[in-house]
């Protein structure tokens, strides 16, 4: 028996056979060539048969994963259009007379190291992305037409490290659980693995004689168990059976309130990213939407998206919720949500920059077309309008000024709208010390754990050196819940939290304690959540 560490992206339990992706040796060589058009043709013809490719990926992964997970293909497509990327190429076969899988190679390389020295955690993951699509366009240039899983029955797939692309290529049925030597928690492989439900460990230093071999992967303790002893093998057995009975048994709470022994309630909505994710809030039963993140709606586009497509995402999911509450977060952008468009500038800091409403409130016309097409769509549903980082009561007043002049307008055009919840997030170790303030200005609160943690702690949550610091459920943090959830009650309106923390199982009854009224959680974690309450005094 051999057991190898890493680290969890998503707990399970799988058992089965090893099977290490085999990639199809893509080393490239120079060559010279004096037919430098026909080279720059193959280029072209090969960009174009990628982008193909790249576009039967994205609508293979909005079946399986939604348009959120497919998304990064949608990236990809971008950036193999790039003019800066491809003029590189075109010089290298111009002015040095060079094979095209050469070209493409060594730009790829560039690119890929630019991307990475950059000081922005969003575009260094790039770097990742850039190195993709430019083996994709060397295998396309090769002939080939791509990697992946060859085995008859399911399996663990290990390998270095996972492209979205392989691990959307494959057959999930043949897919036990991923294991890599590389990667982030945050990457785009380890969401679309927590996505699909299938266990996945990252950092594990395996060794190549593991192929083939029979193996458990501990998606809770983050362990790769190779040839584990009959006893070990058959507790885990046992485990797994537990934890698809446990899955079986979440599905009876199915239409059940969310009460707990003693007769309080809590409303449990989920978060989502996306119009297309509204069918994953109604399969777990959420009770609503409790945080539509609507910057997707400006990250897809190369351009600011206007009044009426906004109207139209917004009209369709309080349509399709039938009245649940539908609270809708108004633009996000910044920090590491970056859309080229707005012409944002680089900044050394930008978790703590120009972002979410302090953009919308310096250039109250993008914020003016948003709540015209959230009050519009407001008639077709129960929508609530959400406002993030805020810091202070001015800015709160800024607001509503602004939020006035677009109902005086819609008035005067004759638009009908209905009477709109409003609230903010609290998200900044600011607007928890003012709550008691704010508490007087709006309809609810909506408590950001994922930015309160790491503002309040001072520690950068993408920085993986910090890790073993950053602590979700520090002393702070759950002191300022508690403050918060009191201060909003006292001026009677509700609080919530829709940050990760909200779906922490370990912290549930404690939430109830508080008297915190919403949680808001990722669709999938709905009905534990469910459970916990229910089982709770």
């Amino acid at each position: 028996m051999t057991e190898f560490r890493g680290k969890p992206v998503f707990s399970g339990i799988a058992i089965g056979k090893i099977a290490i992706l085999k990639k199809d040796d893509q080393s490239v060589k120079r060559t010279h060539v004096e037919d430098t058009a026909g080279e720059l043709a193959r280029v072209t013809e090969a960009k174009e048969k990628a982008l193909g490719q790249l576009k039967a990926l994205y609508e293979k992964a909005v079946k399986e994963v939604g348009e959120s997970g497919a998304m990064i293909f949608d990236v990809h497509q971008m950036m193999l259009e790039d003019q800066d990327y491809l003029d590189s190429i075109t010089n290298m076969i111009e002015t040095q007379n060079i094979n095209a899988e050469y070209a493409v190679a060594v730009t790829g390389d560039n690119f890929a190291k630019m991307f990475a020295e950059m000081d922005d955690d969003y575009m260094k993951a790039r770097a990742a992305d850039v190195k993709d699509i430019s083996e994709r366009l060397i295998r396309v240039l090769q002939g080939g037409d791509g990697e992946g899983l060859e085995t008859d029955e399911a399996t663990i797939v290990v390998a270095d490290d996972l492209a979205p692309s392989e691990t959307v290529q494959m057959d999930k049925s043949k897919v036990l659980a991923f294991v890599t030597r590389y990667g982030s928690s945050n990457s785009h492989t380890a969401i679309l693995a927590r996505t699909m439900n299938i266990p996945a460990l990252i950092s594990v230093d395996y060794s190549l004689e593991i192929d083939g071999k029979m193996a458990v992967v501990d998606g809770f303790e983050g362990k790769l168990i190779v040839d584990p002893e009959e006893e070990m093998l058959e507790a885990y057995r046992n485990r797994y059976e537990q934890e698809v009975e446990k899955r079986k048994l979440l599905q009876e709470l199915k239409g059940k309130e969310n009460v707990t022994k003693s007769g309080k309630k809590i409303n449990i909505y989920a978060n989502i990213g996306k119009v297309s994710d509204v069918a994953n809030v109604l399969q777990n039963d959420a009770g609503g939407i409790g945080l539509f993140r609507s910057e997707f709606l400006y990250l897809e586009k190369d351009t600011f998206p206007t009044e009426e497509e906004q109207y139209q995402a917004y009209k369709q999911v309080a349509e399709t919720m039938a009245g649940k509450k539908v609270i809708i977060r108004t633009l996000d952008i910044g920090a590491d949500k970056q859309a080229d468009y707005f012409g944002l500038d680089h900044e050394e800091n930008p978790a703590m920059g120009y972002r979410a409403i302090r953009i919308c409130l310096n250039q109250p016309d993008i914020f003016k077309t948003q709540l015209r097409a959230l009050f519009r769509a407001s008639i077709f549903g129960t929508i609530s309008i959400m406002y993030p980082m805020i810091i202070s009561v001015k800015e709160v007043r800024q607001i509503k000024e602004i939020v006035e002049e677009v109902k005086k307008e819609l008035r005067e055009e004759e638009i009908p709208f209905a009477d709109v919840e409003q609230g903010i997030m609290i998200e900044t170790p600011a607007a928890a010390m003012i709550s008691d303030l704010l508490a007087k200005e709006v309809d609810f609160f909506s408590i950001g754990t994922n930015d309160l943690t790491q503002y309040t702690l001072a520690i950068d949550r993408q920085n993986a050196k910090l890790d073993p610091i950053y602590d979700s459920h520090h002393e702070a943090i759950l002191r300022m819940i508690k403050m918060v959830v009191d201060n909003a009650h006292k001026e009677g309106i509700w609080a919530g939290i829709c940050g990760e923390l909200g779906a922490d199982t370990t912290l549930t009854e404690e939430f109830v304690k508080m008297g915190v009224d919403e949680l808001s959680v990722t669709p999938t974690f709905v009905l534990p959540v469910r459970k916990i309450v229910r089982e709770r005094e």
